[in-house]
């Protein structure tokens, strides 16, 4: 009796250890997965606490006709004037983005508040749809926090990754960027799926 309680203990613990392994792998893939391909669009929005990454893809996507139009989001408007753009909007325009084609989002500090202001913009310019930039582990948390705050709308929103070398959405606990990426944002939908959805 005792050896086979203990022959189902082990059996249990190992298939535990075996589920487990498989969630924490899986990882890297369930942040990453609601990346579409890009699609045309009236407008690119490149979402803020970017390194450089997302204002490039966002200027691709816009030298490539996906949009003619971008918005910037995350810009502190503490430091924000429109005669002295920041560093983001420099960028966008010597990758060949014009001026004119450039909206600056200064009031967006979380993702939350990027969908809040993105789709008081979109409602106002007569936007259809909208083409939004990020890092790959950001995707999770994008899809859901966006589908809330468009629940309902007849807006269109195609989610575009970038593709940073340090991203493998299998490989991802082998990287020092995409190990931290990965367990933040695990922690931030949890946070989000509380306060927000």
């Amino acid at each position: 009796m005792i050896k086979s309680f203990l022959t189902f203990l082990a059996i249990s613990l190992f298939s535990a250890s075996v589920f487990a392994g498989v969630i924490f792998l899986s990882l890297g893939f369930v942040v990453s997965y609601p990346a579409e391909k890009p699609q045309k669009a009236d407008v690119i929005i490149v979402l803020g606490g970017d390194s450089g990454l997302r204002v490039e893809k966002g200027a691709e996507l816009f030298n490539r006709g996906f949009a003619p139009n971008v918005l910037l989001t995350g810009i502190d408007a503490r430091f924000y004037r429109p005669g002295n753009p920041n560093w983001r909007e420099r960028r966008m325009r010597a990758l060949g983005v014009p001026k004119k084609a450039i909206k600056v989002d200064t009031e967006s500090e979380t993702t939350w508040e990027e969908a809040i202001n993105a789709a008081e913009t979109l409602q106002k310019k007569g936007w259809k749809s909208a083409i939004v930039v990020s890092d790959p582990p950001h995707m999770l948390r994008i899809h859901q926090t966006w589908s809330k705050v468009f629940e309902g709308s007849s807006k269109k929103i195609i989610l575009v990754s970038t593709e940073p070398d340090w991203w493998n959405r299998f490989l991802w606990w082998k990287h020092k960027t995409s190990y931290r990426f990965v367990i933040s944002e695990i922690k931030k939908n949890i946070y989000y799926y509380a306060i927000y959805l």
